[in-house]
């Protein structure tokens, strides 16, 4: 079958939309008919050249939609499903799965690649070149051919186009807030960086029972948006948050920093670990080039204040459980997800939605399929 999907063919150049060949599902895998893709901050740095994958590649790893054919021995789905992907696939067998860890699955390894489980592709152009699919998803496209293993199914009363952004950024920042970070009642928690992660880093935190949400954004506009979803204080810089932090908290700082920032540098760090009082947690979610040297601190001070500073990926969250959490906790009214979509776009606006991530604009954009 045929397929529209936006592609990138190297790094510094915009996404072009073409028409591929799309390989039908084989054994444990499903055909989805996207209904939206969320642009998250991860393909921005696909196109930046910080995270350089095997080019051609579909874009988009953040998707909803329908399930329309499986593959043999597909069990945890079927045709008709309503799905919300995992970027991070989940096979619930291999040794991190199998500990309650399932944002580690070692099927994750290949996920910049964009090929299946197995080393091979599912899409082509006319003259036989294959693309890979980002976090081996693609979902900027009409339809895709993906594992069983990367998809959840929802409760099918759920809006697909809202849905859509616990694929990554929702849980990525909540669990950033109550799972890596351990946000406990009475915290003080200071949060850098207020995009589709950060923001809801804010609403884990506030759910948590924190009682003090700081958040630190350039954009004035991103630090609007923070209050509104709970945030107790905001600044435009480290200092002046510093600086109140230090007068809030009686001088004993932050139990926990949080790292939401768009692409993490050196100063970000030493600021989060400098917010920290003693015991206290850093907790690293953004990402930069992965041959940045970005955490120089001192080793002292860790040992002495007692002082952890730790990465999380999905925001140490299990896909197959809390997507289903999350979504239900929007269904109950306790978790904000229509207010985080700042603008909707088609596919072929892909590139003019960037531009606006870039220029400060959007809380979360999403494409309709």
């Amino acid at each position: 079958m045929k397929t529209k999907a936006a592609v990138l063919f190297e790094a510094h150049k915009p996404f072009e939309i073409l028409e591929l060949e799309l390989d039908g599902p084989g054994p444990g895998e499903v055909l989805i008919k996207y209904v939206a893709a969320g642009l998250c901050h991860s393909d921005l740095h696909l196109l930046d050249g910080d995270l350089p994958p095997r080019f051609p590649i579909v874009g988009g790893h953040e998707g909803s939609g329908i399930i329309e054919e499986v593959g043999p021995g597909v069990t945890k789905v079927k045709p008709g499903d309503h799905v919300v992907c995992s970027f991070i696939p989940n096979c619930g067998t291999c040794r991190y799965c199998s500990t309650g860890r399932q944002n580690l699955c070692d099927m994750g390894a290949t996920i910049l690649e964009g090929c299946m489980p197995d080393g091979s592709f599912r899409r082509r152009d006319s003259k036989g070149t294959e693309f890979g699919a980002m976090c081996m998803l693609g979902t900027f496209a009409e339809r895709a051919t993906i594992s069983q293993h990367s998809v959840v199914k929802i409760d099918d009363w759920l809006p697909l186009e809202t849905a859509v952004l616990v694929g990554c950024g929702v849980p990525s920042g909540w669990g950033t807030s109550v799972y890596a970070g351990g946000v406990r009642a009475g915290d003080s928690v200071i949060i850098y960086g207020i995009g589709g992660l950060g923001i809801n880093a804010v609403q884990g935190a506030v759910h948590a029972g924190a009682k003090y949400v700081l958040v630190v954004d350039p954009l004035e506009f991103k630090r609007n948006q923070a209050l509104k979803f709970g945030a107790t204080h905001a600044f435009a810089d480290y200092e002046s948050a510093q600086e109140k932090l230090t007068e809030l908290t009686w001088g004993q700082g932050a139990d926990q920093a949080l790292i939401l920032v768009g692409t993490v540098d050196e100063g970000v760090v030493q600021a989060a670990t400098a917010a920290i009082g003693k015991g206290g947690t850093v907790v690293i979610t953004g990402l930069a080039d992965p041959e940045a040297l970005t955490v120089h601190v001192s080793g002292t001070d860790l040992t002495l204040n007692q002082k952890t500073i730790k990465g999380t990926l999905f925001g140490s969250a299990n896909p197959q459980y809390d997507i289903v959490r999350l979504l239900r906790l929007y269904d109950a009214g306790q978790l904000k997800l229509d207010e985080l979509i700042t603008s909707t776009y088609t596919l072929e606006q892909v590139n003019e939605g960037y531009q606006d991530l870039r220029d400060g604009k959007n809380m979360r954009g999403v494409i309709h399929l």
